[in-house]
């Protein structure tokens, strides 16, 4: 389909690509590594031409058709989001332009025995016949359910993308992408604006799609569900493995294993032989061979050793003073704007030592609740933050804050306090800024720079209540990978808002989901939670099937359905038993506060009495329904 043959590039006096050459045949499943600077993005544009290379040649097959996702592009804000997606099948959108046209010439025109209609009702047929081979009976269903997987609601279909933030106008071009029928998809990182459902969504359309894809992200996980095939650019060249990500990166450090044990043992041969030719050199007897000795050592290829790519963050998260049992109560809270209802009476707790991985669609929430917590936010009701608590936190747009004037150094002088002070190359140093790196403007650096450098200013001061909204944005794996081992050994609590799966996953023990302007709290890790979202789903979807075929709505399937009493019961057991371990632990962190503070203590008897007696109310309901689902 596509080759590329010996690419040559150079940028900034150094060479991006030297002499490259893979091909992208029908069907392959690519994924396209390296480090940050490597030249992924400028990849995709010198596939697409929009690049100029300084040699080489990029072929495509002829007919094949191409459709490219960049990570930034230019919009066209008055269009709809429908009208968005379907300009990805300009030839579907073409056809039915001129099959209005004749329709209306052939129902006008009275001329039926003209050579001229006969040739008018020949084209009408080729166009139908042209519209119905490429699917365009279909393109506007398809549009809608890729709209809908994407996360837009039907009504959304009809506003303008300037009414959209930039991860919403991201997703109608993906969209756009996704029925445009080509053969192949250029995606450079297609998931960083999608929630999880999205791109579990996304995960399985792509498996199901026919032609060929070659794309890059920094989730770890999709790379894993969707590729076979891996191509890394590692300085100036292409390293082609037959295999998804993780196997990828395997199959690699086995390699330089070996690699490594083969310079070893040719250094060991090479100072065994420059010992003999100093023995001998002196010798005239043995002087013809110390020459031969010489010229075999001139003719050796020196094995090159990949070396070990040392530069990596140092994180530690710490802190001196630990908070009280309750770190944070939100009691009947409430949050709406102008056109959208988010909250309405929200109760949820969240109890020292939790690590929580804050979930829901984009829109439903998740950064407002955040927000409500630190006081960014207005709202109606009570959030109480607990004793001894002290909150950092991480915006989504933390990295977008910074003063892009400042150099590294100032940006963390100015927040840097005491002793500490003296310390701020090393800190620096731990976040890959070294050298002259620590004098560069901030407008300069990239966006993993950039939140290398937001994270770096989170870590001055000793936090016990770690509130970080998608961290993980512009980080490339193996960073994301050492910010989850710091996350992990910290022992204080945390908040996480997070689309990546690979990241959330043994990371935290709780999960919150924004479901029906609430929290409902599940006790359960994240890959946990989400095989029950997918099991729900897909029960969601027979049950939905089934309906159609019975021409039953959903609802009257459900309601005709013998299993729905079963089920409910089932339903209302496991929320029961969700509730009374909730409220067991609300009840723990009123005692534990009560004992922290003693002059709370009568203040907070009433709180606690109240609590014990929805304990008990819960604990009665769960017997009669666990009896019934027995009986």
């Amino acid at each position: 389909m596509v080759t590329l043959s010996n690419i040559l590039l150079n940028f900034g006096g150094r060479a991006l690509y030297d002499g490259i050459s893979f091909q992208i045949n029908k069907g392959n499943k690519i994924g396209l590594a390296g480090k940050n600077g490597a030249g992924k993005s400028t990849l995709f544009k010198v596939i697409m031409r929009e690049q100029i290379v300084d040699g080489g040649s990029i072929i495509v097959e002829k007919g094949i058709k191409l459709a490219y996702l960049p990570q930034t592009m230019q919009h066209n804000l008055e269009s709809t989001v429908m009208q968005t997606v379907l300009s990805g099948s300009a030839e579907v959108m073409e056809l039915e332009k001129e099959i209005e046209e004749v329709n209306k010439q052939v129902t006008e025109r009275t001329d039926y025995e003209s050579d001229s209609y006969t040739q008018l009702l020949e084209r009408w047929n080729d166009l139908h016949e042209r519209y119905n081979l490429i699917g365009g009976v279909n393109v506007q269903e398809e549009a809608e359910k890729v709209c809908k997987g994407l996360g837009f609601e039907d009504s959304d279909f009809d506003r303008k993308l300037k009414a959209f933030s930039g991860g919403w106008k991201m997703r109608a071009e993906l969209g756009k992408l996704l029925i445009s029928g080509a053969d192949l998809l250029l995606m450079d990182e297609p998931i960083n604006h999608l929630d999880i459902e999205s791109i579990q969504w996304l995960e399985r359309f792509l498996k199901n799609f026919s032609g060929a894809i070659f794309l890059t992200s920094h989730d770890k996980i999709f790379l894993d569900n969707i590729t076979t095939r891996t191509i890394e650019v590692r300085d100036g060249k292409i390293y082609d493995y037959p295999l998804p990500y993780s196997k990828y990166l395997v199959q690699r450090e086995e390699e330089r294993l070996q690699q490594l044990d083969t310079f070893k043992n040719q250094q060991k041969y090479i100072e065994q032989t420059e010992r003999l030719i100093d023995k001998f050199r002196a010798k005239s007897s043995k002087a013809s061979f110390a020459q031969s000795l010489i010229k075999k050592l001139d003719k050796l290829e020196v094995v090159e050793v990949e070396q070990e790519d040392t530069t990596a963050l140092k994180v530690k998260f710490d802190f001196q003073q630990s908070s009280g049992k309750v770190v944070a109560d939100f009691r009947s809270v409430s949050k709406a704007y102008p056109d959208k209802e988010i909250f309405k009476n929200m109760d949820v707790q969240i109890v020292r030592g939790d690590k929580i991985a804050l979930i829901g669609k984009n829109g439903l929430g998740k950064t407002t609740f955040v927000k409500m917590l630190t006081g960014d936010e207005s709202y109606q009701g009570n959030i109480e933050k607990g004793h001894q608590v002290s909150l950092g936190y991480f915006a989504q747009d933390e990295a977008d804050k910074l003063d892009v004037k400042k150099t590294v150094f100032q940006t963390i002088d100015d927040v840097a306090e005491g002793d500490i002070r003296i310390k701020i190359r090393a800190i620096l140093g731990g976040f890959m800024f070294s050298g002259e790196d620590v004098e560069k403007k901030v407008s300069v650096l990239s966006g993993g720079e950039r939140t290398r450098l937001a994270l770096c200013k989170l870590l001055l001061k000793p936090y016990n209540f770690l509130v970080l909204d998608e961290p993980t944005n512009h980080l490339d794996i193996p960073s994301k990978q050492i910010l989850k081992e710091a996350l992990s050994s910290y022992t204080g609590t945390l908040l996480l808002i997070s689309h990546d799966r690979d990241f959330l996953d043994g990371l935290t023990n709780k999960v919150f989901e924004i479901k029906d302007k609430r929290v409902v709290v599940h006790f359960d890790s994240v890959n946990d939670f989400l095989k029950y979202k997918e099991q729900q789903n897909h029960e969601q979807l027979t049950t939905d099937r089934a309906a159609a075929k019975k021409g039953l709505s959903p609802k009257q399937a459900e309601n005709k359905s013998p299993q729905k009493e079963d089920k409910k019961l089932k339903n209302k057991v496991l929320k029961l038993e969700r509730d009374i371990e909730d409220l067991e632990q609300q009840i723990a962190g009123v005692e534990q506060e009560m004992t922290d503070i003693p002059d709370r203590a009568p203040e907070l008897y009433s709180k606690y009495e109240g609590l014990k007696k929805e304990l008990d109310e819960r604990m009665k309901s769960w017997e009669e329904a666990s009896g019934m689902l027995d009986s």
